[in-house]
């Protein structure tokens, strides 16, 4: 691979970003005449009413300057707007001007420093809660921000007034966490004082490789997360396996995360747009995700006005509209859907041979013919906001995930050609009733009640042995959390009980010879927490403390887990923080066979027995200091993390151990670092990672050796450019091989066995990826603007081995193993109106 030609690139994206600051000249000359000298320096046409500019004289506007800064420099010494209506007309036309107050409405105080975004141009409220902006017409939509309050949407004509009406925010009715940086990795993606990250898609830019605000392909860009076969349902959060990962969609618990069997989020990313990642300190409200948790949320706001969108890639096609039900209720509608039916796309065939190979699909047996592969997959979700009050907040939230893959499999029977449909389902169903009361300025309530349904299903037809064989794994979870928040100046109580019921069905049913085994366990956990935060009056402080109380009844066993979050502000440069956690959980992934579920989707989930498969407990601590001065931060975090009662069949051995069931633990000691300068327009960082992470299992041979998520040294390198109309972003990752076990050399096999040597004493290759990205965007009518991307993911196709495992074949250890996509472009269009 050529990495010259990726480091030319950023090279000359680096130079691109800087510019000059212009001169400020005095002299105020006629508008016609500037207006004139810009329409010939850049070959462009402005059309206006004469009248309207004759008597606005300006300073005079230097040269060297863009066509956009030179307008820029326009709209700020006039009251006119310009407008491209396209390469080389710009309309000229006099501003709308909006005003109001803004206040709370609980207490009827001033916002101060609110921020009111109109589509060109924004503002911020004053001491007394003032705002006025330009808009360029009165069917803008202007949004409506202040921290800790519900954000709402405006039409600009709603804000038209020679009075300047007062608007009334509501206060978010939960902790809101402040933001410490704002910009960690680009535009949109915040650090939080309690240490976590937060991410924003209506701010977000892009990311390499990313056309679409890919939810979880988006958080592994965070240092610490990856994912060790570049999917989105197998991330590791500094060193855990994915099943150890709480995955909330609006506080819904999600046991399903991909589509196309984990390469893309199963989440549209319409509909996502806040989410919320913790990998310590985790509130005590949250239970679950010994690793770590990812919360996605929708946007609570009342839509005043009908908002939509269309968009098709080389992969799916999707559609979104939110629609208001009057002034207190509104509508979100979502729906995706794969188009392979239709077209199978270049991007789609990677896709399909990236999941099938080494798996039945691609390679059956010998005499059996595979024929008519056919995959979809399809997404809907609803949320429904309803305020029947000022002081109540209603959502409804409904989800439907599905994955289906067929495919027929034909060989000659007693003489007769036969043919038999084997196929894999994978779906997920749930929905969720959420509750806010405000009762008044310092106390409010939240009830929280939801049930998830995920089912795995597969059908293999054996047409040798005419055999059928059904799995089937399914998971059905009620949730009911209630919790009051109480504020009093310096400090803020949050208190609660929930309850949770977890029941997990397993199905192995054989009809030649017959047999069939189903097993189905519940467990049914209560918990009490309660949390509380200090934060001084000079906001230097912050000291978040809780604890959560866990009982399950079927074990009768108690768990009293710790949480604390410690911020301290030194100077406006230096600040650092401390966290610490204990957590479990009772569900986890296994694998017993690397051909279960046509050898696509192995792991199946488990209910913890307490004994076989035990409850897994973790305790977490980490230290961390940041350093932010001139557009430059840098980020660091050192953390030690001690997970007891995994088992073996949950670590995805491929190698040795890949048959074992025994129970044990591991312990990850780690860094994680982060540089990043602003360059005006341009973002720019490098990540380093760091781990040391160590199984010990008390009944293998080898007591303690390296994890098989052990990727010790973690690399990447990011930059994005965006403007009013582009974003383009590059980025290069490197991380080191993954441990893996190697047959003892010339001696192979014993007792027609492999014989494997000291455990995870080997290492696959290191992996080199490069991604690229742009994307353009453009107005088109007044309501209608598009969104033009493009991507390239694995830029100059290189060969990564993922994983590798070994079978006995004619008396010799044969060596199979699975890669990452190779170059995959992709394609977005998408129309938002």
């Amino acid at each position: 691979m050529n990495n010259n030609n990726f480091f030319f690139f950023l090279i000359f994206f680096w130079s691109f970003s800087f510019g000059f600051q212009a001169q400020i000249v005095t002299e105020k000359i006629p508008l016609k005449k500037v207006l004139k000298q810009i329409a010939n320096t850049h070959n462009i046409q402005f059309n206006y009413n004469s009248n309207s500019i004759n008597n606005i004289l300006v300073s005079s506007i230097p040269k060297k300057l863009s066509l956009k800064e030179k307008l820029k420099k326009l709209e700020d010494q006039t009251d006119l707007i310009f407008t491209r209506l396209n390469t080389q007309i710009i309309a000229v036309s006099s501003s709308v001007k909006i005003c109001g107050y803004l206040k709370d409405a609980t207490t009827n105080t001033a916002l101060i420093g609110a921020t009111i975004k109109a589509e060109t141009n924004y503002t911020t409220t004053d001491n007394n809660g003032f705002f006025e902006l330009k808009v360029r017409r009165t069917s803008e939509t202007v949004s409506i921000r202040f921290i800790g309050y519900h954000t709402i949407k405006k039409l600009s004509s709603d804000l038209f007034s020679k009075n300047c009406n007062v608007l009334y925010l509501r206060e978010h009715q939960e902790l809101i966490p402040d933001v410490t940086i704002n910009g960690y990795l680009v535009k949109g993606i915040d650090k939080t004082i309690n240490g976590n990250t937060v991410i924003d898609f209506s701010k977000f830019t892009l990311l390499p490789g990313l056309i679409e605000t890919d939810v979880l392909q988006t958080v592994q860009a965070l240092p610490g997360i990856q994912s060790v076969d570049e999917t989105v349902s197998n991330i590791t959060i500094r060193g855990g396996s994915h099943d150890q990962n709480l995955i909330l969609w609006d506080d819904i618990k999600m046991y399903q995360t991909g589509h196309f069997f984990g390469l893309i989020s199963s989440f549209n990313p319409k509909t996502t747009q806040n989410v919320q990642v913790i990998t310590n300190g985790t509130s005590a409200s949250y239970s679950n995700g010994v690793s770590g948790t990812i919360h996605m949320k929708t946007e609570d706001i009342l839509q005043t006005a009908f908002t939509g969108s269309f968009s098709i890639n080389f992969i799916n096609a999707n559609i979104f509209t939110d629609i208001p039900l009057g002034k207190k209720s509104s509508l979100q509608l979502a729906a995706r859907r794969s188009i392979d039916d239709w077209i199978k796309t270049p991007t789609y065939h990677n896709y399909f041979k990236r999941v099938t190979q080494s798996t039945e699909i691609e390679n059956n047996e010998k005499n059996v013919t595979n024929s008519n592969q056919e995959f979809n997959f399809y997404d809907t979700s609803l949320r429904w906001l309803y305020t029947p009050s000022d002081k109540d907040f209603i959502r409804v939230n409904f989800i439907l995930i599905d994955n289906s893959l067929t495919f027929d499999e034909t060989a000659v029977v007693s003489n007769s050609i036969e043919t038999k449909q084997s196929s894999l389902s994978q779906k997920s169903i749930a929905g969720g009733i959420n509750y806010r009361r405000k009762w008044n300025s310092k106390f409010s309530t939240t009830l929280n009640i939801y049930e998830t349904d995920y089912t795995l299903q597969a059908i293999n037809a054996n047409i040798l042995d005419s055999q059928r064989f059904l799995q089937e794994n399914i998971v059905s979870e009620t949730g009911i959390k209630i919790e009051g928040n109480y504020t009093n100046n310096s400090w803020k109580y949050n208190s609660g009980y929930s309850f949770t019921e977890t029941q997990i069905t397993n199905l192995n049913d054989v009809d030649n010879p017959r047999f069939v085994r189903l097993y189905s366990n519940v467990i049914r956990e209560h918990a009490v927490f309660g949390q509380t935060q200090y934060q001084n009056s000079n906001a230097n402080i912050i000291i978040k403390p809780g604890v959560r109380v866990n009982y399950i009844e079927k074990f009768k066993e108690t768990f009293i887990e710790p949480r604390l979050s410690i911020h301290k502000k030194i100077n406006d440069t230096f600040s650092i923080e401390v966290l610490g956690e204990f957590k479990h959980q009772n569900v986890s992934q296994i694998i017993n066979f690397q051909n279960d579920f046509l050898g696509i989707e192995k792991r199946r989930w488990q209910l913890s027995d307490n004994d076989s498969i035990p409850i897994i407990r973790s305790k977490q601590a980490s230290v961390g200091f940041t350093y932010k001065k001139k557009q430059w931060l840098l980020d660091a975090t050192g953390y030690y993390k001690a997970i007891d009662g995994i088992t073996t069949q949950s670590q995805s051995f491929t190698t040795k151990y890949e048959f074992s069931k025994n129970k044990g633990s591991y312990n990850a000691l780690g860094i994680d670092f982060l540089l990043r300068k602003n360059f005006k327009n341009l973002n720019t960082w490098l990540s380093y990672s760091f781990i040391k992470n160590t199984y010990s299992f008390d009944n293998l041979v080898e007591k303690k050796f390296p994890s098989n998520f052990d990727i010790t040294h973690s690399v990447t390198l990011g930059s994005t450019y965006s403007n009013e109309y582009f974003n383009i972003s590059l980025g290069l990752n490197y991380t080191s091989g993954k441990p893996t076990t190697q047959p003892i050399f010339g001696n192979e096999i014993t007792n027609d066995k492999i014989n494997f040597d000291t455990a995870n004493s080997s290492k696959i290759d290191n992996s080199l990826r490069a991604d690229a990205s742009a994307m353009y965007k453009k107005q088109i009518t007044d309501k209608i603007n598009v969104d033009i991307g493009v991507s390239v993911w694995n830029l100059f196709n290189t060969q990564n081995t993922l994983n590798n495992y070994y079978r006995v074949e004619n008396n010799n250890a044969n060596k199979y193993a699975r890669y990452s996509l190779g170059t995959t472009p992709n394609f977005l269009l998408k129309l938002n109106f």
